[in-house]
């Protein structure tokens, strides 16, 4: 099977960063004699934003095989002494700037990560302003083609992590916060499927000082209507059908979000939160 290498970015396509990169990849595969599948996942993540490339890379991840090579790069810190990294974890690579992008990777699961200063697997010369197309770009397209990450550099016990907010349970309550907003205004929250157990009935949403209904999906909502759900990519968020939740709640990264669980009174009359 060919590599594969997706490429998620803050580059945009308007410029020709991409498409270096894709071009250095590709010319190690030709030098190779191997064939490289490059997938884009993304070059419109805003600027400089690394908790934003993070979700992105944590969504597609369970979508590919093992062995796929994920390179990441929104790097504000290019240029200065920050690291380069290549992770191992969940049976694939992570390749990209130490600055935080890899933190859903580093959570509850094994994992292994190597600093990228082996000179064999980066370009000649290394621009001080362009280490997507220097430095990561030639790791990520050895990888791919079978290089062991080890071979890269050596080992990082401590990655940098992103300050992502805590999700906090207390006597039946889970409190979380939002940590991105999607193109479609949806708020997607850092409260994850699991946390919530397996039965949604009885479950309250606050988000923003504003209780929500929670639904199954998109559709069980009248358009205008606004409630919660649980998303593609396992965590609680908050949604307009057919409009934005961001906008009607006045809410972004960091508005705070509460589910709590309801529970009927022994006289059947009314309910509270527990």
């Amino acid at each position: 099977m060919a590599g594969i290498v997706t490429l998620t970015t803050d580059f945009g396509l308007r410029d020709a960063y991409v498409a270096e990169m894709k071009g250095v990849m590709l010319a190690i595969a030709g030098a190779a004699g191997r064939p490289l599948h490059l997938v884009d996942v993304t070059h419109e993540v805003a600027r400089h934003d690394v908790a934003e490339a993070a979700l992105a890379v944590e969504a597609v991840a369970r979508a590919f095989p093992p062995g796929t090579v994920h390179l990441a790069v929104v790097d504000p810190g290019v240029g200065t002494d920050r690291r380069a990294l290549a992770l191992e974890a969940v049976g694939q690579v992570f390749v990209g700037p130490d600055n935080g992008l890899f933190t859903p990777f580093l959570e509850g699961v094994a994992w292994r990560a190597f600093e990228l200063t082996a000179p064999d697997y980066r370009l000649p010369a290394v621009s001080r302003t362009f280490h997507g197309r220097d430095v990561f770009a030639p790791a990520a397209a050895h990888v791919a083609l079978g290089l062991e990450p080890r071979r890269l550099g050596d080992p990082v016990n401590d990655p940098v992590r992103l300050a992502w907010p805590e999700v906090r349970e207390v006597a039946g309550t889970v409190a979380g916060a939002v940590v991105h907003t999607d193109r479609f205004g949806n708020l997607i929250t850092s409260i994850h499927a699991a946390t919530l157990g397996d039965a949604a009935e009885g479950l309250v949403i606050r988000v923003g000082g504003r209780t929500v209904p929670l639904v199954g999906t998109y559709a069980e909502l009248e358009p205008g209507e606004i409630g919660a759900l649980v998303g593609s990519g396992g965590r609680l968020e908050i949604a307009v059908r057919e409009g934005s939740a961001a906008t009607r709640l006045r809410a972004d990264r960091g508005t705070a979000v509460v589910v709590s669980r309801t529970t009927w009174t022994t006289k059947g009359r009314s309910r509270r939160p527990v």
